[in-house]
Order: structure tokens, then sequence, then C-alpha cells
């Protein structure tokens, strides 16, 4: 399945899912009913949740017997990373070697 950037955002916009993420983060393998646990959520409200976040790729469905288990997928949080946030934490890392190679006075120039 292919995400989008709108998909991950407007599906991270909400704090309930960004709830069921965190949950999931610390109990991978849930099912509806373990994610319902947690919430003041009637059943159908956390199961139109978990639809959009796996529509964004944000949540792994898999049957095992006659239950569903929910999985997170940090893939498109990884590449929304990368995308927004990693390419200018390239250049601060960068900015700081030169600047303690300045500091330290590097001799092999």
């Amino acid at each position: 399945m292919v995400t989008n950037d709108y998909n991950v955002f407007k599906a991270l916009a909400d704090v309930s899912r960004r709830e069921l993420l965190d949950q999931l983060c610390k109990k991978n393998g849930q099912t509806l009913s373990e994610l319902c646990e947690r919430h003041d959520m009637s059943r159908q409200a956390v199961t139109k949740h978990l639809v959009l976040l796996e529509e964004a790729g944000l949540v792994v469905a898999a049957k095992r017997g006659r239950e569903k288990l929910h999985y997170l997928n940090p893939v498109p949080i990884n590449e929304i990373y990368m995308r927004w946030i990693g390419k200018f934490e390239r250049k601060r890392v960068q900015a700081l070697y030169n600047l303690k190679q300045a500091l330290e006075g590097d001799d092999n120039d």
C-alpha cells in the first residue's frame, strides 16, 4: 500500500488516533477489544479511527484465528521524518561536526 503525506498527517492530526498509536507502540498486536479497554470511546469510534490509521498505512491488521490483531507500522512516520525533519537534522549535525573540527584545530589539513 502506497501512503501519501496527506493521509499520514490527517491520521496524526487527531489526538485519539495518536493515543491508539501510542498504545500499539507500548504493546503491538492488540485486538479491537484490547484497544477499546483503554479509551472512553465506543467500539464503533475506535473502529473508525483504526480504519483511518490503516488507510494511512500507520496500522496493519492481521487475522489470527477469529481475532484481528493490529500492529503499528512505523514506516510512514519515518518517511515523514526523513522528508520534513531529517534533511534539516543532517545540516545541523554537519555544522556541529565542522565547529568541533574548527575548535579542536584539526591538524590534518
